[in-house]
């Protein structure tokens, strides 16, 4: 699915990377370095509201768009009150992605 995504946005001219675990991800941000995060709740190692939570605590205000199978309101208000753009379920359409991740670009940097 990673992959997938990643030669999709490519096919639209954006750039994408990929990582296999969000200490992967923490390890290579930089601030500036990317523009957005494309994210899941359930990943190997820390899950994806606790990458969220490390970014915002690193002073990071990157756009995050969450996509995930888990549809309980819990989560999804967590992640929202944590300053997800947004909390998207699977299975999501190509057009809804891309929708939100271009309106999540439109707005970084945040002044």
């Amino acid at each position: 699915m990673r992959e997938a995504l990643c030669d999709f946005l490519q096919v639209l001219s954006m750039s994408c990377r990929t990582f296999d675990r969000s200490e992967a991800f923490l390890a290579a941000y930089a601030p500036g370095e990317f523009d957005c995060l494309v994210t899941d709740l359930r990943l190997p190692g820390m899950g994806g509201l606790a990458l969220q939570r490390k970014l915002r605590a690193r002073g990071s205000s990157i756009p995050v768009i969450v996509v995930t199978s888990a549809i309980d309101s819990l989560s999804r208000s967590r992640a929202m009150e944590d300053g997800a753009f947004a909390y998207l379920t699977k299975p999501v359409s190509d057009d809804v992605l891309v929708r939100h991740l271009r309106a999540a670009l439109r707005q970084w940097p945040v002044q």
